[in-house]
């Protein structure tokens, strides 16, 4: 990777909260979405982790943004800037020249092609030269290790920060799938209009993600498994004087219930899509659960129980999508495989 170095190839997971790059079959990057500028200039500050400790902290002249919304790309410029600043952090070393990039992106298969457009010019503006598109749950599918091009169904629900991707696949495509803009972001959104409602509490979005990490949970029994409650520190909505209240996981479990129902109903409408035979063989295989929703404490559970079809979480949810974007990748018939898009 030193002098003589002109191509390399990068797998990225663009998503709402954390975008991951793959290069080599290492993961080298893993950082939040966000990235800070100044006001005056549009200069970039800062990126990824350094940007999201400056997330809700900001003076007049600086402006963090989460550039993707839903999915997909909101802010089209504050977007190419960030993946310019991830993708330094690749090939930080000394180069003469900067490499061409051959880059494949998980995209949410809901995308429009307006939405497709913008994801790839991004990937161009930030020096892509051959850039592929993968839909997400076919990634996740190929990252977890499932035969994507085998004769047999296989439903992958991705519950990312922005939408929630469900899929069936079968012989190297999708055969009916469902996205919907319910997921993480909507959980994080429900616990800061719980707390301002039951405890008169102001939280940040940043802090609603802690309670969620440490006590969310989409059942109110999860009897051995529970964890401790949070004690969430403050400012009272009405009064402005400090507050600490604890959080248990039953609160947080009542106030995300319908959007995990949400969730549910997704699922299910997709299984109605399904043709007879490969429900059959999904109800055989069991349903397979990634990105960061799948680490919601009793989600399979609670699945299981309304749908009766197992559940199984991912070994590594969090890395799924950009694993098999970077399986993907190294196939040497990259250009003939159903499922990337040019």
């Amino acid at each position: 990777m030193g002098f003589f170095s002109f191509s390399q190839d990068i797998a990225m997971d663009l998503g709402t909260a954390n975008t991951i790059i793959i290069s080599d079959d290492k993961i080298v990057v893993d950082e939040p979405s966000v990235v800070a500028l100044d006001r005056r200039t549009d200069k970039v500050l800062a990126v990824g982790e350094k940007a999201k400790l400056m997330y809700e902290k900001t003076h007049d002249n600086i402006k963090t943004i989460r550039p993707l919304r839903d999915g997909v790309i909101a802010d089209f410029t504050a977007c190419e800037q960030m993946m310019r600043g991830l993708i330094k952090m690749v090939h930080s070393g000394n180069r003469f020249f900067s490499p061409q990039l051959h880059m494949v992106i998980g995209v949410p298969s809901g995308s429009t092609e307006v939405e497709l457009r913008a994801v790839r010019d991004s990937a161009e503006h930030a020096d892509g030269r051959d850039v592929y598109l993968i839909f997400e749950p076919m990634a996740a599918a190929i990252g977890i290790g499932i035969d994507v091009e085998a004769p047999e169904g296989n439903m992958i629900v991705d519950i990312g920060g922005g939408t929630t991707e469900i899929a069936v696949i079968s012989l190297g495509g999708i055969v009916s799938n469902n996205s919907i803009r319910t997921a993480g972001d909507d959980l994080t959104a429900d616990i800061q209009d719980y707390m301002s409602r039951q405890h008169n509490l102001r939280v940040g979005e940043r802090m609603a993600e802690r309670i969620k990490i440490h006590v969310g949970s989409a059942l109110t029994d999860l009897g051995d498994e529970a964890p401790e409650d949070y004690v969430v520190h403050g400012p009272n909505r009405i009064t402005a004087l400090p507050m600490a209240v604890p959080v248990c996981y039953q609160e947080i479990a009542h106030c995300i219930d319908k959007t995990v129902a949400k969730i549910e109903n997704a699922v299910l409408a997709a299984l109605e899509k399904t043709p007879p035979e490969l429900y059959a063989d999904i109800v055989q295989n069991g349903i397979y659960l990634t990105g960061g929703g799948a680490l919601l404490r009793g989600l399979d559970k609670r699945l299981y129980d309304k749908i009766q079809i197992p559940f199984h979480i991912a070994d590594d949810p969090l890395h799924s999508v950009a694993r098999g974007a970077g399986i993907a990748l190294k196939n040497p018939n990259r250009d003939n495989l159903p499922f990337l898009m040019r």
